[in-house]
């Protein structure tokens, strides 16, 4: 897979400046290299205080829910994009996962999809369920946007159950230094891009704000965190920094360190054991601070172009 990546994706991530170019490349991407849903019942829901939800449902679904948001650097991505792994993490868990279709910068920059991720939070609750009963979860941007959207709950005093993020994009900023050091090593993203994206996502807003990069965010009484990162990818220091500070804090913490995976992983679930491992790990976690037994992962999806 890492081959693949270096060899066709990573080139066109360097050489691709228009944003809407990019967002069509990534349904491309998906339909070939991400595995399709299966297993799972598929639903749209469009509320009128809230984005568009997808929900992806087990066939014994239990009454608990996980809000994912998908990654694709603030501009590209979607639902759709992300069936296989949404289809996964419903399957294993055992419970509705709910993904928000979140504005897209450049055309709704900041504050756009912190408001719409916050508005699918309030959703939720409105619709019978306690703090207690929701998880988020998150890879790369949408990762971020998961743990901005936690500390923005902690200080309002309702934390969710727990949080699972892979590869988060945490700083904005761009100031790790794995951004530098990895920048050879990294097989998906090319760091020459990162700060256009910020500037597509920021337009102009203060890169430090903790609504946008969680690493400068509180956590007061955080709920417990799982993070999966690569060592060789450029936002590795967007997790171990932020992992090391809410373990220092106290804050129950999982990490889960990749030798040489690529960025945001488990997106390749049903491609790559390493990603069915990473997923099931990840529900696991989450199932049990819902309090649900965990499961492991039995059936990844079809292996086939993604819808």
């Amino acid at each position: 897979m890492n081959a693949a990546l270096v060899a066709v994706v990573k080139p066109q991530l360097r050489h691709m400046s228009n944003p809407l170019a990019a967002r069509r490349g990534f349904e491309r991407f998906a339909r070939a290299f991400l595995a399709r849903p299966s297993g799972v019942i598929v639903e749209r829901e469009h509320p009128e205080e809230a984005p568009e939800l997808f929900w992806h449902r087990p066939a014994a679904g239990r009454p608990k829910v996980l809000i994912y948001f998908h990654g694709g650097g603030y501009i590209a991505g979607s639902p759709r994009t992300h069936h296989g792994l949404l289809a996964s993490l419903a399957k294993v868990a055992g419970i509705a996962v709910c993904t928000p279709r979140y504005r897209l910068a450049p055309e709704h920059p900041f504050p756009a999809a912190q408001d719409d991720a916050y508005a699918a939070w309030r959703h939720l609750r409105q619709t019978g369920f306690a703090p207690r009963d929701i998880a988020l979860a998150g890879d790369s941007a949408g990762g971020g946007l998961a743990l901005s959207l936690v500390a923005r709950l902690c200080a309002e005093h309702t934390p969710p159950a727990a949080v699972a993020v892979f590869s988060p994009r945490t700083d904005l900023t761009g100031s790790g230094a794995s951004c530098r050091t990895n920048a050879g090593r990294d097989p998906f993203l090319p760091v020459e891009r990162l700060a256009e994206l910020a500037g597509h996502a920021l337009a102009g807003h203060d890169p430090r704000d903790p609504l946008v990069s969680p690493l400068f965010a509180g956590f007061p009484a955080s709920p417990p965190v799982f993070f999966a990162v690569s060592e060789t990818e450029v936002l590795l220091d967007d997790t171990m920094r932020l992992a090391r500070r809410l373990e220092a804090e106290g804050v129950e913490t999982e990490l889960q360190v990749s030798p040489d995976s690529p960025h945001a992983w488990p997106i390749f679930v049903g491609r790559i054991p390493e990603a069915d491992a990473t997923v099931a790990q990840a529900a696991t976690f989450l199932a049990r601070h819902l309090g649900l037994a965990g499961g492991r992962l039995t059936a990844s999806p079809e292996r086939s172009a993604g819808s």
